[in-house]
């Protein structure tokens, strides 16, 4: 555009530069990271300094919550004034300040239809100072029909009238309020600083004396670090040790190139939180109505007749009043007094200020939730990309062995190193890869394996392939032993001993002897019985039990568990083929094998008791049944024939059968009722 848009633009320049704080210290820089398995990273920075000093660090948006929850200032003999940063919206804050909006500054167009009323000094060819009534795009042809261009016509009310330029021709153009240049300036300002969408400039305020190191660090969500192995072995099957190397995978997705700064990475499982600390948070406050008087209407006096006992009660209503007024006086005046010692006690708070924390590095490798590991040499890496570097490298006992796991494989065990971790560190959780290095230096992959953390002193089995040479059959079986009975109370209380066993048949390779280790399954509530308990290691699922194989041997192991479990059966509601079966049962003594005897003496009654029941009902069911019959064939034959008179008989024969044979079934069904709580009498007298 014309000599006013290159103004404008120089304006925005100078707003820029004069918004660019002033550094009293050098910029701080990244000089250690210390990464964690809690998917967390520790990013320090260093500065010196001289005196008081700001200093200014950038960091991502994503980021600032968890930087205001860790941030920390080291300073051995300064102290932390503040530590600021811009809001999560501040240009909105901002612009909702000033008498324009954020569009305003798109273009000087804009910002002139922006601010409509302002007054503006024009220079140039023409001087003018007016209020700016619009600002309107004109749309000229260019000579030879080469197009057209656009020019915009400003319209100002003088001391005058309203007088009119081309925007494009003017010089200079400046608000003539002081207050409102100020504003524009502030708000470039403000764009040039905050414009950034994904990054905030925390300002932190050091105050002390002379020239130090100043270091400023905090805690950020960063990549999870993976630790990889590699574990080579000789070939010899009874070779004691193996050389270990480990590596740590670690990615700078920080939004930082790392230059030259000391790098750690620590393997522990930290408690690690996230809280929103840069979102603005309001309380909820319940709206309570605005209180209206009610419209009042006073009924009209219609007069009163003046009484001793009325003036008196007016007299005590005065003199109560008085009263009032003068203890809200009183109350007045003791409201207003300030308190003993506050203004001094405020002017201490204000000169008081905290010591800062000291921080002593720890120089062991391995604390009591984790294990650090610090890189020797200064680390470059690019943001965005990846470095591996070496943790671990050292010779471990080692063993050869086979491991079966019958949910793993039910018929070969698994080809496994027992690892012994004899460094003074615990390694992390990995991924291992096996090597096999020959007699003539060739080396082989033998497959891979999965590594929990090992801690030191302690022994993993990796198990990185099936062992096809070894063979492992097993049978399982089980039994039910009572061991004491009781009968008292109306109630059979057993001891029994529960066993199962697995029988496991193991055939060694022809020409190899092996070591093998065993899992068995642990069971909640039972012991291992067979081997005995201090021949096997417990994992968290099974027992572990080791046996030592010749070449073409095959060995036999029987692993057994057991449990006490306890019944209590009462007597009278036994089926009878339990009863019969306590009545021979050998588990028990022999009176109590007698006392069964009886018990199914009883049941026999009561069996005997019910089945005449159950006859005498029957016996009911077809007579009813007959008398149904009976009536229907009465209602079909005439009255006065011979068949309908005998049909009559029959019916009168069956309705004594009917009285007799109720009076059967209430008697046998006493008989039943007598026999149960004979039996029941019986059960809760023994006591064997």
């Amino acid at each position: 555009m014309g000599r006013f848009v290159r103004l404008f633009a120089l304006t925005l320049c100078l707003a820029v530069l004069g918004a660019a704080p002033s550094r009293a210290a050098d910029e701080l820089a990244l000089k250690r990271v210390l990464l964690s398995t809690g998917g967390v990273g520790y990013f320090e920075y260093e500065a010196t300094v001289t005196g008081d000093a700001d200093l200014s660090l950038e960091v991502r948006l994503d980021q600032v919550d968890d930087v205001l929850k860790s941030v920390v200032v080291y300073d051995d003999v300064g102290t932390v004034g503040t530590i600021s940063l811009p809001g999560k919206q501040p240009l909105e804050e901002i612009f909702r300040e000033l008498p324009f909006s954020r569009a305003a500054l798109e273009s000087p167009v804009a910002l002139l239809a922006g601010l409509r009323g302002a007054v503006v000094e024009v220079s140039g060819a023409r001087k003018l100072k007016g209020r700016i009534i619009s600002v309107r795009p004109e749309t000229t042809a260019l000579a030879g029909d080469k197009g057209v261009v656009t020019r915009h016509r400003l319209s100002l009310m003088t001391e005058d009238g309203v007088r009119q330029l081309i925007l494009e021709d003017t010089d200079a153009l400046k608000f003539a309020d002081p207050k409102l240049q100020r504003d524009v300036d502030r708000a470039l300002a403000a764009l040039a600083e905050l414009g950034v969408r994904d990054r905030r400039t925390l300002k932190v305020r050091i105050a002390g004396e002379g020239t130090r190191t100043v270091r400023v660090a905090y805690v950020v969500e960063a990549p999870l670090w993976k630790t990889s192995y590699r574990l080579t072995m000789p070939d010899d099957p009874l070779a004691t040790s193996a050389d270990i190397q480990g590596w740590a995978v670690v990615e700078n997705l920080s939004g930082k190139n790392w230059n030259g700064v000391e790098l750690a990475i620590v393997s522990g499982n930290p408690v690690t939180f996230r809280q929103a600390l840069y979102n603005a948070y309001y309380v909820n406050r319940p709206e309570v109505p605005v209180d209206v008087l009610g419209r009042v209407m006073p009924r009209a006096d219609e007069g009163a007749v003046a009484s001793g006992a009325a003036e008196e009660a007016e007299a005590d209503d005065g003199a109560r009043k008085r009263a009032s007024a003068l203890r809200k006086r009183r109350t007045g005046v003791m409201s207003m007094a300030p308190a003993s010692g506050g203004s001094r006690a405020g002017e201490k708070a204000a000169d008081a200020r905290p010591d800062l924390a000291r921080v002593t590095a720890s120089e062991s490798t391995e604390a009591t939730s984790y294990v650090l590991f610090r890189h020797p040499t200064p680390v470059t890496v690019a943001n965005g990309y990846s470095v591996v570097i070496p943790i671990v490298s050292r010779a471990l006992d080692a063993e050869r062995l086979a491991l079966y796991q019958p949910e793993t494989h039910a018929t070969h065990p698994l080809a496994t190193i027992a690892l012994k971790n004899g460094s003074d560190t615990a390694l992390p959780p990995g991924i291992l890869t096996l090597y096999e290095r020959g007699g003539k230096g060739a080396v082989a992959f033998v497959g891979d394996a999965r590594m929990k953390t090992l801690p030191a002193g302690e022994t993993r089995l990796l198990s990185y392939a099936l062992d096809q040479n070894m063979k492992v059959d097993r049978e399982n079986r089980s039994s039910n032993r009572v061991t004491t009975a009781k009968i008292a109370g109306g109630y059979l209380v057993l001891t029994a001993r529960q066993r199962r066993e697995t029988l496991y048949r193991i055939a060694a390779p022809a020409r190899q002897a092996r070591r093998l280790v065993l899992e068995h399954p642990r069971i909640g509530g039972w012991d291992l019985v067979e081997p005995s308990a201090a021949e096997a290691k417990l994992t968290p699922r099974h027992y572990r039990i080791s046996r030592k194989l010749e070449a073409g041997e095959t060995v036999k192991l029987t692993v057994a568990l057991e449990r006490t479990e306890l019944q209590r059966l009462a007597l009278a509601t036994m089926h009878p083929n339990q009863v019969r079966y306590y009545a021979q049962a050998r588990e028990l003594r022999p009176a109590q094998r007698k006392a069964f005897a009886g018990l199914a003496e009883r049941l026999k009654r009561i069996e005997d008791a019910e089945a005449r029941v159950s006859g005498h009902q029957r016996t009911l069911n077809e007579l009813f049944s007959d008398q149904d019959r009976l009536r229907k064939n009465l209602q079909s034959v005439p009255r006065d024939s011979d068949l309908f008179k005998r049909y009559l008989a029959q019916m009168q024969a069956d309705e004594d059968a009917i009285e007799a044979g109720q009076a059967a079934l209430k008697a046998s069904q006493k008989a039943v009722a007598d026999a149960r709580q004979a039996m029941l009498d019986y059960a809760r007298g023994l006591e064997l």
